[in-house]
């Protein structure tokens, strides 16, 4: 892997390496049909992308939903781009590397005599999210203000970025994840015996509340941001995101810790259910539901249908101890009427399996290697700290 710390660097204005574009729309259009042109927005997920539109939906939908409409091709923007969010969730970068219409909240980016690519995007969307920490809310990033923004850059002469160097860096972390990935997917696969079962549909159900399936379940403990410290210790909370992760934590003393048990948020993402291998803290967002003897492919496959607690509660009617223990689910049966975990375990294991094969088939194609982008932009983002 290449070396950025031998690497010489200058500053630049964004003017010099980008053309920057205004965004779009104030409006998000209503959708008329599911189409393949992705709409950007200020978010901090999902590669930015909050819908799909189709051609026609995006020329038959004006700025702000009046009558006031404009030509397609202003509204319709190139390919390989970086979409910089300016408002909101100000301070992400998106690579696009086909068509998008994106909203107002989003600078759309494109390169300055020179085209952009997947490897090279992925080194400059680190460097310019290094200045999110500059703008919120109440200090966007608009293109007005992005004009007179600086970014870091390696150079391989005075006043000339070195594209090609940030290329090789992003393609050499490419190749090293996808290798480690390959050898950790081989590893999954040797642990796990493929066995054929019957069918989800042909198996027979039966409801049972969670506290006759679950031998312990108790709620987190309030733990304020101010009272956190830094540490490594996961601290779960009602965020339906990162496995349940809010934060890392260094607390050990008037906390709950908890490990190797299914987490379910009974606040805020309301429902959000995970799997927990390691020891962890728990918020009073989340309540934890352990049983002795359970493995991990039993608590996967119980979390896809606590998951749907989310149907039945929202930010209005939380999940509180007495409910809890009123809740029922649907689970696989054996020819004893009880809860089949042997056949829940096989078919989570049985599901990761093909999974993996699927990953390993075709973790030599370029989309892949673009499913990996997120880890990669974080990897460089730590090594340039």
């Amino acid at each position: 892997m290449l070396n950025l710390e031998y690497k010489e660097w200058d500053k630049f204005k964004f003017i010099e390496i980008f053309n920057i574009k205004n965004g779009f729309y104030n409006k998000k259009p209503n959708i008329e049909a599911i189409g393949n042109i992705p709409f950007i927005g200020a978010v901090d997920n999902s590669n930015g992308i909050t819908e799909f539109y189709t051609l026609k939906n995006i020329e038959n939908s004006s700025k702000t939903g009046d009558k006031n409409n404009v030509n397609l091709e202003k509204k319709l923007f190139q390919s390989n781009a970086i979409c910089v969010t300016n408002n909101g969730s100000v301070g992400y970068a998106y690579y696009q590397k086909s068509k998008f219409t994106c909203s107002h909240d989003v600078n759309p980016l494109y390169l300055k005599n020179k085209i952009l690519n997947q490897s090279i995007a992925m080194f400059l969307i680190t460097c310019i999210e290094k200045q999110r920490v500059c703008f919120e809310y109440s200090r966007k990033w608009r293109p007005k203000r992005m004009i007179k923004s600086n970014i870091l850059l390696p150079i391989e002469e005075p006043e000339k970025p070195n594209f090609e160097y940030m290329e090789e860096y992003s393609k050499s972390i490419i190749n090293s994840k996808t290798e480690k990935y390959k050898q950790y997917a081989q590893k999954v696969l040797n642990s796990i015996e493929y066995k054929n079962i019957e069918t989800l549909e042909n198996k027979e159900w039966e409801d049972f509340f969670l506290i006759d399936i679950f031998t312990t379940i108790q709620r987190g403990k309030r733990l304020t941001k101010q009272n956190q410290t830094k540490g490594n210790i996961p601290y779960i909370s009602s965020t339906s995101l990162n496995n349940g992760v809010d934060n890392f934590i260094g607390n050990k003393t008037d906390v709950r810790i908890f490990s190797d048990c299914l987490t379910i948020a009974n606040s805020g993402s309301v429902g959000a259910s995970f799997y927990q291998p390691y020891n962890f803290v728990g918020s009073d967002h989340i309540t934890h539901l352990k049983k002795e003897n359970m493995n991990k492919y039993v608590y996967i496959f119980i979390s896809t249908l606590t998951n749907r607690f989310s149907e039945k509660y929202n930010f209005n009617r939380e999940i509180n101890d007495k409910r809890i223990s009123r809740e029922k689910i649907m689970l696989p049966i054996n020819d004893r009427k009880e809860p089949d975990f042997q056949y829940m375990e096989q078919y989570m294991k049985n599901l990761t399996y093909k999974k993996v094969n699927q990953y390993l088939s075709f973790i030599n194609y370029d989309n892949l290697k673009l499913s990996l982008v997120y880890f990669i932009q974080r990897l460089i983002n730590l090594i340039l700290v």
